[in-house]
């Protein structure tokens, strides 16, 4: 009988293996210029990319279900068309529902409660005082 004096390690063991990280390391400190080059217009990408995935949160206004809501002015497109912050963080830019509704009234900012039909404003109240 032959006996093997060493002991087979435990996968998960501690040792002196550290793999392939010196590696990475050494060749992003000492890497070509095309490496470094690479990186940073990686890193320049997804900075620039991180706004516009801000704007994701926007939101088709036929997604949203009928109801009464309470949101916040941002920006009036025209007499017909506004752009608001629903309470969700989520925004919307929302049409005029009827000839008789006119957000030429209202000012970015406002607090307003509106009645939403198939993603239409049919009326909406401005909660916020004007003096």
């Amino acid at each position: 009988m032959h006996k093997t004096t060493s002991k087979a390690r435990h996968p998960l063991e501690p040792g002196l293996n550290f793999g392939y990280y010196p590696f990475l390391i050494a060749l992003l400190i000492f890497g070509s210029s095309l490496l470094k080059r690479s990186l940073s217009l990686i890193v320049v990408t997804l900075g620039l990319l991180g706004p516009m995935c801000a704007r994701a949160a926007t939101v088709n206004p036929t997604a949203i279900p009928d109801g009464t809501y309470t949101v916040k002015v941002e920006k009036i497109v025209d007499s017909k068309h506004i752009q608001v912050l629903m309470d969700n963080g989520s925004e919307a830019t929302l049409t005029a529902g009827r000839s008789t509704v006119d957000f030429s009234k209202i000012q970015p900012s406002d607090q307003i409660k509106i009645s939403l039909i198939q993603g239409t404003v049919m009326v909406y109240l401005d909660l916020t005082s004007h003096q």
